[in-house]
């Protein structure tokens, strides 16, 4: 095979290995008339630069054990229906099993030629045990085996998010509860707004990933449909079981139309969105983290494994975990981008376009599975500067609204006691005062409805003990909110 300079260079460019495809000299270095299985109606061989554009194995290989999964359960599914024989399955039973081990051990050779997944599988088997080889295909097409592999494959990886979701929840349970009447100052708009607990502040984030770990459930649901025996688009006239596959493989039930069950990625596109939310919980956790680990704040502090320092300047400390999620949330949501473009235009049924599914939905489901590992490995490990976020909370007026609330349990439309309070917060501005600090006789002259009970809740403690309502930041309720929460973990002592 010849090639010109400009396609050596440029087959070397587009085909190196940091663009995850293949190697210009690997490419050269296989016989490119090698037959293919579907070569029949074809003349001459495929073009060696087109050989490796349409390949995917170089990336859906990681879909082997679930291949050989399903192509194991469409064995026993032919031999209980008649349409192969018992001996043609056991020995395609056997042999598919020698190859899951041979790919387990890193014997096995994957060629390019092949293209994809199913054909490098399905050509070693037929060299393993021959003619009963050329049977497994029967009844199926790489359309619905595609289709079924990927939906085997999300479903465990799903299964795997969600309880590390679950790590997560309960260490930051764990935090709240160790935290549970520790004073931070609550925030809007970056603002301090009114006291809350570290605890109320932990329960917030596990209450955002109990919506994640419920948004994953009911995607699963949805996942665990299989398209097997669907064949190419239009099912096939062999008497197939697809029940019994289905049952075999732990699926729900077999798709309803074979149309849309080989077509169709939105199962994908649907995991796709809920780890992007997922992530996107991530991204303000981590923005939180940064802030509260700078100086300015001081809240936490980040083991030293969690950070790495400057080149330059020896005193730093960088929160990389925490940044680095922040970032990597950028290419979740791009993965879901990628998938809804690439489905937006295609006519059904299946068409090439998608193999370009498996790579965005692979790197989302890495990186969320990283990011959780990270997340919990760090947060079962900060330290929290008590001192330093009591100190935040006694700045900003944060017992300001309790003032207000006061003046309305004592008989004030709650617009006039915005008002009254609004005239406090200047005078203890203009005194270099917290409002706590405030003599009885300065909060009189602004409104004779205001005596010495008022101290109360104008201090820390008394203003989250005053929040005790369901969902509130009193520390009886953050007692309660853990124990249901403990409870739907299933945690309960």
């Amino acid at each position: 095979m010849r090639l010109s300079l400009a396609a050596y260079f440029t087959l070397t460019y587009w085909f190196s290995p940091s663009y995850k495809i293949i190697d210009y000299f690997n490419l050269m270095s296989v016989d490119s008339h090698l037959d293919k299985p579907w070569g029949g109606r074809f003349e001459e061989p495929t073009d060696a630069f087109v050989e490796a554009f349409t390949a995917s194995i170089d990336f859906d290989k990681r879909l082997y054990r679930y291949d050989i999964e399903a192509s194991c359960a469409h064995a026993r599914m032919l031999v209980k229906t008649g349409i192969i024989t018992e001996k043609d399955g056991d020995h395609i039973l056997e042999g598919l099993q020698v190859i899951l081990q041979e790919i387990k051990e890193g014997r096995f050779k994957w060629s390019i030629q092949l293209e994809d997944i199913h054909m490098n599988i399905e050509a070693r088997l037929i060299e393993r045990i021959g003619e009963a080889g050329k049977k497994l295909h029967t009844g199926r097409s790489r359309n619905d085996q595609v289709a079924t592999d990927i939906r085997l494959y999300l479903r465990s990886e799903i299964d795997r998010i969600h309880l590390q979701i679950r790590s997560l929840q309960s260490v930051l349970l764990g935090l709240a509860e160790h935290e549970t009447n520790t004073i931070m100052p609550g925030f809007t708009h970056l603002q301090v707004a009114q006291p809350i607990t570290f605890g109320h502040h932990m329960m917030a984030w596990f209450e955002m990933l109990e919506r994640d770990g419920e948004r994953l459930r009911d995607c699963r649901r949805r996942v665990n449909i299989m398209p097997l025996g669907s064949a190419a688009l239009a099912g096939t006239s062999y008497p197939l079981d697809r029940e019994y596959t289905a049952k075999l493989l732990g699926f729900q039930c077999p798709s309803n139309n074979s149309l849309d069950a080989v077509s169709d990625r939105d199962f994908a596109i649907e995991f796709c969105s809920v780890a992007a939310l997922l992530m996107t919980h991530l991204s303000r956790f981590s923005e939180e983290l940064v802030l509260w680990t700078s100086a300015q704040f001081d809240f936490i502090e980040l083991p030293d494994r969690f950070c790495t320092g400057s080149s330059i300047m020896p005193q730093k400390k960088n929160p990389d975990i925490p940044e680095l999620v922040r970032g990597k949330t950028g290419r979740v949501n791009g993965n879901l981008i990628s998938l809804l473009t690439l489905m937006k235009g295609q006519v059904l049924a299946y068409n090439k376009d998608n193999q370009e599914d498996k790579e965005p939905l692979f790197d989302t489901v890495d990186t969320v599975k990283a990011s959780l590992r990270a997340y919990t490995d760090m947060m079962s490990a900060i330290r929290v500067n008590r001192k330093a976020m009591y100190s935040a909370a006694t700045q900003g007026f944060a017992t300001a609204t309790d003032l207000a609330d006061y003046l309305v349990g004592k008989g004030i439309a709650f617009r006039d006691a915005h008002e009254i309070v609004g005239k406090a917060v200047k005078r203890a501005i203009d005194a270099g005062k917290d409002l706590a600090d405030l003599d009885l006789n300065v909060l009189q002259q602004l409104s004779p409805a205001i005596q010495s009970d008022v101290y109360e809740i104008l201090g820390l403690a008394g203003s989250l003990a005053s929040r005790d309502m369901t969902g509130g930041t009193a520390p009886r309720q953050i007692k309660l909110q853990i124990a249901r929460a403990r409870k739907r973990l299933g945690l309960e002592d």
